[in-house]
């Protein structure tokens, strides 16, 4: 946090004794930590690159805070001009009525944006029934398999398993060859249920994953999620794979960086973090995530967040939040920045295209990151691997979780558990059409 503070000290000395001149706008954003300095710094450089606009950026202390800050100060005519909002947010914002369309902002003050330069995968996220984005991708990323050479080299692989099934069996040779942990993995439903579902073209909710509507129900406790996760607890009675979060010590980055688990499904922003903390003698690489078929392969979903504005402010502010969002989209300023000081990927192809012309993923330390491109990328998008549309689905992440845990941990069943899971995700999202009652999405 301190670190935070000085750079946005040393942003504000940067603006000089002009600082009073310049169009003054705020910009709040959720990431912390390591990648809360990197959106400090990110503002401190648009500040720096020109002298009439100053962004005053205020990290929020997490995407949940972030989306519930916001939501707050709008209420309170206290809100800012743009927000970053992470993808679990995307349905409350659509309908908050309080929000400045993208795809109108950028006509309305001279953003030339190539809409259609967007990877489909992430854009579809972000995008209306219609096609039309209402927010502008920021940092993205997918969910990834990371998985140590050395111990498949112990069974006589020397490539990643691309099926379920094969990676169960891999398991299963691993722990006889005296690997102690095969894998490591937690109650996450990102990558356990969100991604497994996606990539297997699994449907989570009906009317397409909530896009034909507010009266979506949850159904992902009568698909093969069920099995997959029965096949988890069987690997963690057998001892091939253990739970890691930071509760019983060591998270799931840790524990695969540190040597200790042979495996994790992590998102590719975590590429960076393992470099930069794993055991010096760590040989490891990532994969597209395993499906139950590998010849019917569908895209992965999309994490990370997109920039909303926000209605309600002045003409002035506005143009000031045009040039900061040219400056941090663009893929020189923007997508180039985001990749080189994290984990995640370019949002577009032209930020991709240039990349790759530099060199970028032929360094050492970047090498198949881009394999996170290839699994959004994997097949044509199709009505559930599209994405998520479900209302307060931070709030069905919490009950999945949740459940997900008592399940792991002996004290229900699994299908019980998913089943409460979804009783109780349902009633969440019948209260929240209650809530919008006679709205349609748009």
């Amino acid at each position: 946090m301190k670190r935070v503070i000085l750079l946005a000290a040393a942003s504000a000395l940067a603006t000089g004794a002009h600082a009073a001149d310049r169009t003054k706008f705020e910009f709040w954003y959720g990431l912390t930590g390591d990648l809360g300095e990197v959106m400090a710094k990110h503002c401190q450089l648009f500040n720096e690159s020109q002298d009439k606009y100053e962004a005053v950026c205020v990290g929020q202390g997490g995407y949940d805070k972030a989306e519930q800050n916001t939501i707050a100060a709008y209420r309170a005519k206290q809100h800012p001009t743009v927000v970053q909002i992470y993808d679990a947010g995307t349905v409350n914002f659509m309908l908050s009525g309080a929000i400045y369309p993208a795809n109108k902002f950028a006509v309305d003050y001279g953003i030339d944006v190539d809409w259609k330069g967007y990877f489909r995968s992430i854009a579809n996220y972000y995008a209306t029934s219609t096609g039309d984005m209402w927010s502008f991708p920021y940092n993205s990323s997918s969910a990834v398999f990371y998985w140590n050479k050395d111990a498949w080299a112990k069974i006589g692989k020397t490539a990643a398993p691309a099926s379920w099934a094969e990676f169960a069996e891999d398991l299963k040779a691993m722990k006889a060859a005296g690997v102690e942990c095969g894998f490591a993995f937690d109650f996450d439903t990102w990558m356990n249920l969100e991604q497994f579902s996606a990539t297997n073209n699994l449907p989570l909710a009906s009317l397409d994953n909530g896009y034909g509507g507010l009266g979506a129900e949850l159904v992902f406790n009568k698909t093969a999620f069920v099995d997959h996760m029965k096949e988890y607890k069987s690997w963690l009675d057998a001892g091939y794979a253990k739970i890691q979060t930071t509760q019983v010590g060591k998270n799931l980055v840790q524990s695969f960086a540190d040597g200790s688990c042979a495996s994790t499904i992590t998102s590719i922003a975590n590429h960076g973090t393992v470099h930069n903390t794993q055991v010096a003698d760590l040989k490891w690489d990532v994969a597209m995530l395993p499906v139950i078929d590998p010849a019917k392969r569908t895209n992965s979903l999309v994490g990370g967040a997109s920039l909303w504005v926000m209605e309600g402010k002045s003409k002035e502010e506005y143009e000031a939040a045009a040039a900061f969002l040219k400056y941090v989209t663009a893929p020189d300023t923007g997508e180039k920045y985001i990749a080189e000081n994290t984990g995640y990927i370019p949002v577009t192809t032209k930020g991709y295209e240039l990349l790759k012309a530099e060199g970028f993923y032929a360094e050492p330390k970047r090498v198949n990151r881009d394999i996170a491109i290839a699994s959004l990328t994997a097949s044509d998008v199709t009505p559930v691997s599209r994405g998520i549309r479900l209302g307060n689905f931070t709030s069905i992440r919490s009950e999945v979780r949740a459940e997900l845990e008592a399940a792991f941990t002996g004290q229900k069943d699994m299908q019980a558990a998913i089943d409460a899971a979804v009783e109780r995700g349902n009633q969440i999202l019948r209260r929240y059409e209650q809530t919008f009652k006679g709205a349609a999405l748009p």
